[in-house]
């Protein structure tokens, strides 16, 4: 992930006479004859793709981002209606619809310009231009901690600021008054000197057809009366009352069910079928053959579920039938093994010299892996699809609804034109549901079934046809000199992804190797909870820590030690160790770990705190300090960072995909555990204000929770977890001494 620009082109401009919308212009000429039919109701006018403002005052952000849980829609709208000096209790949002005319061309800017300044007389056409681009990529993700970091400073801010400069600047001309003689307050213009104050919807359509300001002035943080306040988070009674629509809960009219179950070797189709016995099931209406997967259309979903497991499939033979996770890491190892003997890797980073050792007092040397994981997550993964002649209509819950559209119009080779698209509430997402195949399957079987359908995996389907999180090895080598200072770091590991910078350290060590080497396996990969920071943060906290005891250090202490050019990870480790009362003896059987984590522009140390009785592990407590630069919304930061241990905790104890014969072994909760509400810890967060840019929240709890508790698991039994999950060790009841710290 690359920083955001904060700079937009802010335009308005008015269709009618009821209401202001204000959005971010791209040139050539304003797009509002393209969207207006998408999110203008009666009363309402639209301009362009960031906000309303009716004839009651009543102002709507329109977010371009899905909502999983993470409560981004709200967050997102509070930054616009800030920036606005809206009056919060008269501020909503809808969800931008899945429309060439909403991708979030601001996310693609970020990508690609940083922090790059852009003239005010260049900025229409800069943002014309990434418009395009995400148009063309169908960019409308929810993912990499972007929502408020990206479309939130560089595009909901910007929106409502220039709104508000808009406004005044017509009330002023109506008033006959200078601008600066003028002030906004919770939806409101009032003149100073008088007193005298109108709504903003009464200068609305005259200020729609003003010129809009090329850089609206932005708020000081100390001028922030919304962003910064733990505002009720919208979606959350329609939730707690039930309300609340979710891709599962979607009936539409002659509607029915269907199961489904693909090729469990992956790569793998179907080349002999006998579906007598299913089809003389009562309720049963058609059996699909999608190729590599076999469906079931009937009447309930219980039907078609037992008619497909009636199905005998027999499914060709692939080169990968006979290979288990053990031969996956065996092959890890064989290309590293060959990387280091003829030096030929890929290079990912190189600082000093990193093959110096005149100063090398000690070389420690150490391995670690990680299996493939699943999302698991709690909705199962399900779609609607109507397929009428050459139109397609869909509804499911997706982190890019535009790219789903896209996906299923070329998947049945229809115009995307013809294709509709309803995003709903997703139960988990975790980077699973920016894939669209569920989608896509249900548009096929629609398709050949002639009717609406509602297709819906089963809980083990979901766990053997994931795009999982890929299984890694990882191994180290570094010295220390004769003062037991690191001089040197070198890192090998198999396949890269993103983000670039996931197997970087903060730590002034003078000379570093990173290096890589691909070893592709048949197992599909995806986007999983923070990503490579997951496997890297588990990876180079657990090696950071090897080396503290090493070099006869409190681990703590150690990484203090180097991070002289950091303070903000300074801080933030400082912080967490004095709130976890790092340096109170914890008693025998309990251990205290420590980690330190900087992702997606948000810096998190966290301390693990468990007890092993009788071999078990028991986590008790996490604190956790973090630092986003500006935390929007205090208790929806808190709840992703306690979200990010609880997902960070299944997967380092439990969370392991493992292959026999090609196949997931693994299917339901039973076969792949989960941390149940009886055994999660108490989570303490502590925030950190920093002013630094701002970062995401929703990732970055996650890669710092596997080291810290493997850390911690350390200190308290001497047993090192360098191949995770934790369940697979059985941990000495006699536990090593508090002040004991050899390795």
């Amino acid at each position: 992930m690359g920083k955001w620009t904060r700079r937009g082109f802010i335009t308005a401009g008015v269709i009618g006479s009821s209401a202001l919308v204000i959005g971010v212009a791209i040139r050539p000429g304003h797009r509002v004859a393209e969207l207006t039919g998408s999110v203008a109701d009666e009363g309402e006018t639209l301009v362009n793709a960031w906000v309303k403002i009716d004839t009651q005052n009543q102002i709507t952000a329109i977010v371009p981002h899905s909502e999983m849980g993470q409560g981004a829609q709200t967050a997102l709208t509070q930054m616009l209606a800030d920036e606005l000096d809206a009056c919060w209790e008269d501020v909503s949002f809808i969800e931008a619809p899945a429309e060439d005319g909403f991708a979030n061309y601001a996310l693609g800017k970020g990508f690609i310009l940083g922090d790059t300044e852009v003239p005010a007389i260049l900025m229409g056409s800069v943002d014309g231009l990434f418009l395009q681009l995400t148009k063309a990529f169908h960019l409308q993700i929810t993912g990499g901690s972007s929502s408020i970091r990206a479309t939130g400073v560089y595009g909901m801010r910007v929106a409502g600021a220039a709104a508000r400069e808009m406004l005044l600047a017509e009330a002023a001309l109506t008033w006959q008054v200078p601008v600066d003689a003028l002030q906004t307050k919770e939806g409101k213009i009032i003149h100073k000197a008088t007193g005298k104050q109108a709504a903003f919807s009464e200068f609305a359509v005259q200020a729609g057809r003003r010129e809009p300001p090329a850089k609206p002035k932005l708020k000081a943080i100390t001028e922030f009366s919304i962003m910064g306040q733990s505002k009720p988070r919208h979606d959350i009674p329609a939730k707690v009352d039930g309300s609340a629509a979710f891709g599962i809960d979607v009936v539409v009219d002659g509607m029915k069910y269907a199961a489904i179950t693909a090729a469990p070797v992956f790569g793998g189709s179907i080349i002999r079928l006998d579906t007598a016995k299913a089809e003389s099931i009562p309720g049963v209406l058609k059996v699909v053959d999608l190729g590599n997967a076999v469906a079931v259309v009937a009447e309930g979903y219980w039907q078609a579920k037992t008619a497909l497991a009636s199905i005998d499939v027999t499914w060709g033979k692939t080169a990968n039938d006979d290979v288990d996770s053990e031969a996956i890491f065996a092959q890890f190892q064989r290309d590293i093994n060959a990387a280091k003997e003829t030096g030929e890797s890929h290079e990912d980073l190189i600082i000093g010299d990193p093959v110096r050792g005149a100063e090398q007092w000690r070389v420690v040397e150490r391995q670690y892996t990680v299996p493939y994981l699943a999302h698991a997550c709690m909705e199962p993964m399900n779609a609607v699809a109507s397929v009428v002649g050459d139109s397609c209509e869909i509804w499911t819950g997706s982190q890019n609804p535009l790219g789903f559209r896209y996906d299923v119009a070329a998947a049945l080779d229809l115009d995307p034109e013809n294709v509709s698209f309803h995003n709903y509430f997703m139960g988990g997402g975790f980077g699973r549901r920016s894939v669209s195949d569920v989608a896509v399957q249900a548009a096929q079987i629609s398709r050949q079934a002639g009717l609406p359908v509602k297709l819906i995996w089963s809980r083990e389907e979901d766990t053997r046809q994931d795009y999982y999180r890929p299984a890694v090895m990882s191994e180290f080598r570094a010295g220390l000199d004769q003062d037991n200072r690191p001089v040197s770091w070198e890192n090998i590991y198999v396949d890269k992804h993103d983000p670039a910078e996931a197997p970087h350290i903060p730590y002034a060590i003078a000379n570093q190797k990173i290096h890589f080497v691909d070893s592709p396996t048949h197992v599909p990969f995806g986007p999983w909870r923070s990503v490579d920071h997951s496997q890297h943060g588990f990876f180079t906290e657990s090696f950071v820590d090897e080396l503290a005891y090493e070099a006869a250090q409190d681990p703590y202490q150690f990484r203090r030690d180097m991070l002289g050019g950091h303070p903000r990870l300074l801080a933030a480790l400082d912080l967490v160790a004095e709130k976890s009362q790092w340096n109170v003896p914890i008693g025998k059987g309990r251990g205290r770990g420590i980690a330190l984590q900087e992702s997606f522009g948000t810096v998190v140390a966290e301390v693990v705190e468990v007890t092993v009785q009788e071999g078990q592990v028991k986590v008790d407590r996490v604190v956790i300090a973090v630092d986003p630069g500006f935390a929007v919304s205090p208790d929806g930061l808190k709840a992703q960072m306690e979200s990010g241990v609880v997902y960070g905790l299944t997967a380092a104890l439990y969370g392991e995909v493992s292959l026999h014969r090609g196949r997931v072994t693994q299917g339901n909760f039973d076969t792949y555990n989960m941390l149940r509400m009886p055994h999660a810890p108490v989570i303490e967060t502590h925030i950190i204000s920093s002013d630094a840019n701002w970062g995401g929240a929703g990732e970055p709890g996650v890669p710092g929770t596997a080291p810290a508790l493997t850390n911690a698991i350390y200190a308290a039994t001497g047993t090192r977890v360098r191949d995770l999950p934790v369940s697979k060790y059985e941990f000495d009841v006699e536990f090593r001494e508090e002040n004991n710290l050899s390795s």
